[in-house]
């Protein structure tokens, strides 16, 4: 499947008045940042982002450590991240961040993509209202033949776009969001000044102590480090990079905490 998003939503309307051109999809957006409102919440460009909130640093993104919400982080043995999952309880969210043009968002087209790339796999799609502005909700079923429900939402930034997938029953019922809604309010995109694609995920990375870590313990067992990485925010570094309490490289997701599935495919 392939995802983005257009900005409908009320972060991106004043960024959107008054302006009509935008780059081809895949031509690099070299333009400086706009100004950009304070936002009353998050997702948060770096340059706005309130300050004293503990997050874990993983690049692109910073995800607020929030009591309770488990994040599954699937990196490469460089330590590339190619997936990042916040799990509470039975319900979970998946973040993707993008480049964007800076004229306007792309959610809305990216959202028609994903719509139609459902439709192509027999999966009907229908559109809704949410907090962003237009939300996307799907029934699929897993590779086990179960049938769950997903809900895609997507949100503009200046020259990005995050893209998240609840999944559980907070994907037909958004006020069970809890703890996850709270994380995608504090999320901080650090977006970067070089030119990029349009569409192009955003870089993510371990931080260095896990990565670090995940080397010296493959070094050890003798294997390459990479795979899943388990962790659990406790509150207590400071700005969020090293706020870890449990390290899992590789490991078992546990009884009942497996990660979702079917899983986002693609880019934005």
């Amino acid at each position: 499947m392939i995802f983005s998003r257009g900005r409908g939503g009320r972060h991106a309307r004043a960024e959107r008045a008054g302006r009509s051109e935008r780059p081809a999809p895949d031509q690099p957006d070299v333009d400086s940042s706009p100004d950009v409102p304070t936002r009353d919440q998050g997702p948060y460009d770096v340059t706005e982002a309130p300050a004293g909130v503990e997050r874990l640093d993983l690049g692109s993104l910073r995800i607020p450590a929030v009591a309770d919400v488990e994040i599954r982080v699937q990196a490469d043995p460089d330590g590339a991240v190619q997936q990042v999952v916040l799990l509470h309880g039975e319900n979970a969210l998946q973040l993707g961040v993008f480049a964007a043009p800076r004229s306007e968002g792309i959610w809305d087209e990216v959202r028609q993509e994903i719509r139609e790339s459902l439709f192509k796999e027999g999966t009907a799609a229908e559109e809704t209202d949410g907090e962003y502005g237009v939300e996307l909700r799907a029934r699929v079923r897993t590779p086990d033949g179960q049938l769950t429900d997903l809900r895609f939402v997507g949100i503009d930034g200046p020259r990005w776009m995050v893209r998240g997938v609840y999944q559980g029953r907070v994907a037909s019922d958004p006020g069970l969001g809890g703890p996850l809604v709270e994380c995608l309010h504090g999320l901080v995109v650090d977006r970067g000044q070089e030119a990029k694609p349009v569409r192009e995920p955003l870089p993510l990375r371990l931080p260095r102590e896990i990565a670090e870590r995940q080397a010296a313990e493959a070094a050890a067992a003798g294997t390459r480090p990479g795979g899943e990485t388990v962790i659990s925010p406790d509150g207590d570094g400071p700005n969020g990079s090293g706020a870890v309490s449990r390290i899992n490289g590789a490991s078992d997701p546990g009884p009942g905490r497996g990660k979702p599935s079917p899983r986002p495919r693609g880019s934005a």
